[in-house]
């Protein structure tokens, strides 16, 4: 193990994302402690080398920096400030890294209770899908302080590849709702063409492949479109969470004054999904509101 790797991590959520990033500071070499409220979730990371913990405040005694991912502000209240939470065992001088998305206000607040105990945080929200996650190539927005950004600097290479100090307690938050706003309306302007390709009767891989290196290129088409054509709409990112991020972003753009009325429109389509109970698929599904709304499918099943 070489010199940068002296602290004892500690890492909380190992859902869709989490399990990855996890795996990931394991093959770098980490000293890692998990804990998960669905234990079974564990136990990949445990024959892999990692030391369960019974919880949240046991996993922070024997942890100097800890990575949080789960799912809503609640359960981040939950898991660092609750009864049993991280600040129960934490010791001063800790450090937390949390890579949920969350409300930024919570992010100040949280820190700020932290900070009443020597501790310090680092929001630290992060995007990429569980292909990202998987392979250690997030894309991670810090806000906080910059000197506890270079101490968690090795632990952060070991899950992402970008690292974008974006600013402040609360602004790496900031950054990822303007992240998501760009997500659900390129999913929506991926979901329409893929609609109007297929009723204009076009081949949609060939279409696809026409123009996804030009001016309309995303990363959304690339990865998206064609599980979309295919009827695979397992989740790198589910249209629950999803949700909850969008409602996040209409909350802070209440606040803030500001119109953002595609982000809206996609709150709106994605809630019709979550009626017909399919709030477990992926993000991308978004294109079967699009299609309920037209009679028309796209895809090899159409």
């Amino acid at each position: 193990m070489n010199g940068v790797m002296t602290e004892s991590i500690g890492f909380i959520g190992l859902g869709i994302m989490g399990k990855g990033m996890a795996h990931n500071l394991l093959r770098a070499g980490f000293d890692l402690h998990v804990w998960n409220r669905s234990a079974a979730k564990m136990a990949p990371l445990v024959e892999a080398g990692a030391h369960p913990a019974e919880g949240a405040a046991d996993l922070a005694r024997n942890c100097t920096l800890v990575v949080t991912c789960v799912s809503d502000t609640a359960d981040v209240e939950e898991v660092v400030l609750g009864n049993d939470g991280l600040i129960q065992g934490l010791q001063p001088g800790s450090l937390l890294v949390d890579t949920s998305t969350i409300s930024p206000q919570a992010a100040r607040e949280i820190a700020a209770r932290l900070r009443e105990n020597d501790v310090s945080m680092l929001d630290a929200p992060i995007s990429g899908g569980s292909e990202g996650a998987a392979c250690g190539t997030l894309s991670i927005m810090v806000g906080g302080d910059a000197d506890q950004l270079k101490r968690a600097m090795p632990v952060l290479r070991a899950m992402g590849k970008t690292i974008t100090h974006v600013g402040p307690q609360g602004a790496g938050q900031t950054v990822k709702l303007v992240n998501q706003i760009l997500v659900a309306g390129g999913m929506l302007a991926v979901s329409e063409a893929l609609l109007f390709a297929a009723a204009g009767g076009l081949d949609l891989s060939r279409t696809i492949a026409a123009v996804e290196h030009g001016a309309a290129g995303s990363w959304t088409l690339s990865n998206r479109a064609t599980q979309a054509i295919i009827r695979d709409f397992r989740p790198g990112f589910t249209i629950d969470l999803q949700q909850k991020d969008l409602r996040l972003v209409l909350e802070a753009a209440d606040q803030l004054g500001v119109p953002v009325p595609a982000t809206s429109l996609c709150f709106q389509l994605y809630r019709t999904l979550q009626a017909r109970g399919l709030g477990h698929e992926g993000n991308h599904a978004l294109v079967r509101a699009l299609e309920y709304l037209a009679g028309l499918k796209v895809g090899e099943s159409a």
